[in-house]
């Protein structure tokens, strides 16, 4: 049995109570789809976590512009939590985030982040004549912030839903599990105003961590899901 998470987001709360679910379930090996980064602002505390107990990530679009020290072309909002934790990050995460693999595999498993036409950035739409162009038969990804598990002829799909922000109406921490021949959704509260305590702090407004409090995607930050 296999954990999977994604779409962290520097969202440290989370984080930790998914980790100790998955903890109580007894299951030892975690990979992450990626997203380590963004929005949130314990970056440090959700790479440390991650590197101490050796969970294989996949590069994420958050990932990848905190690593190119780049921007995402299609919000600001998005922008200003970048800038944020490229100011905070220490080198040894910076070192870790730069590093990460764009795909990886865990038996008949593959992972990417976004999808396999662009593993960085694309937001799959698991049907069936996607999934029939690419050799295998499991798959999993993230990106979205929304879980879903699609059974196709003889193919399945995962999306594990998002750690740190969950945009399915449900704000409870999201995550997956699988056996090697089924997926399971799981789903775990959290304290998101003690995320919203520390975005205050950092100087950030409710505007940037509301949509926890739903797990709703936003009107306002319709911009980030494309």
């Amino acid at each position: 049995m296999i954990a999977l998470i994604s779409d962290i987001h520097g969202n440290h709360e989370a984080l930790t109570k998914v980790l100790a679910k998955i903890d109580s379930m007894g299951i030892n090996e975690v990979y992450c789809l990626g997203d380590v980064a963004g929005y949130y602002t314990e970056i440090n505390a959700c790479c440390d976590e991650i590197r101490r107990r050796n969970i294989k990530t996949v590069m994420g679009n958050h990932d990848w512009y905190v690593a190119g020290k780049s921007f995402c072309p299609r919000s600001k909002s998005v922008n200003d939590c970048l800038k944020y934790q490229r100011s905070v990050i220490s080198e040894e995460n910076f070192a870790w985030i730069r590093s990460l693999p764009i795909f990886l595999n865990a038996g008949e498993l593959s992972m990417v982040h976004g999808g396999w036409g662009d593993p960085i950035d694309e937001y799959v739409d698991p049907t069936e004549d996607y999934f029939s162009q690419i050799d295998g038969k499991f798959f999993a990804s993230g990106h979205t912030h929304r879980q879903v598990i699609c059974q196709f002829e003889d193919k399945v799909y995962c999306n594990p839903g998002s750690v740190g922000q969950p945009r399915d109406n449900d704000p409870r921490a999201a995550f997956a599990t699988f056996d090697g021949k089924m997926f399971h959704l799981h789903r775990v509260e959290y304290d998101f105003n003690r995320v919203g305590d520390l975005m205050e702090k950092a100087g950030f407004s409710g505007y940037y961590y509301d949509c926890l409090k739903s797990g709703a995607q936003r009107l306002g930050w319709a911009e980030t899901m494309k």
